[in-house]
């Protein structure tokens, strides 16, 4: 396999296509924000961890003191909830956004790769009839896999068919319960 870039010849020794996985099979989305979700969680973490390390030193060097135990108690409750609050709640909400999404179509499998609470990957591996559409439509939530909620932006997947099969849209659709169990019968 050969390629030219401005005249300078490029020879790659890939035995796959290049949005191929071995394990996965083929790369039909990818996240465009993928970068973003994992520096805001980063440096929410980050901001954090420091807060816990210097708010120790802060309250030695400014000599704030109370009297109350019970005042002081709700004065490091509120500084720790502001700590932990923020990268819990982005957490939730970017728990579910698909960084890169895979097809492997001789098993009708998908593989979500998301980030997981401490920023690595996480693999889910889900086959097509575990996706559940939620009835009404909800903020960080396109599908459901299995009981997983997953966000995918439809305008992102390279061919709109890999979309469409996801989704379940290339499914036929029935009226009633009758014909849908007459055409699985014929089946």
């Amino acid at each position: 396999q050969f390629a030219s870039f401005q005249g300078v010849a490029i020879r790659s020794f890939c035995t796959s296509p290049p949005h191929e996985h071995p394990e996965h099979g083929r790369l039909v989305y990818k996240g465009n924000l993928a970068k973003a979700v994992l520096g805001v969680r980063f440096f929410s973490y980050s901001t954090s961890i420091f807060n816990l390390f210097m708010m120790p030193y802060i309250m030695l060097k400014t000599g704030i003191e109370f009297e109350s135990l019970l005042i002081q108690g709700a004065f490091y409750g509120l500084i720790g909830f502001f700590t932990f609050v923020t990268p819990v709640t982005l957490h939730f909400l970017t728990k579910g956004y698909v960084i890169r999404l895979y097809y492997k179509d001789e098993m009708d499998t998908y593989t979500a790769v998301t980030y997981n609470a401490i920023l690595g990957e996480k693999v889910t591996v889900f086959h097509q009839k575990d996706v559940k559409i939620p009835d009404i439509t909800k903020m960080f939530t396109t599908f459901y896999a299995k009981t997983k909620s997953m966000l995918v932006n439809p305008t992102l997947f390279p061919n709109p068919q890999d979309y469409h099969h996801l989704m379940g849209y290339d499914k036929s659709f029935f009226f009633n319960i009758e014909e849908e169990k007459e055409f699985s019968e014929k089946k």
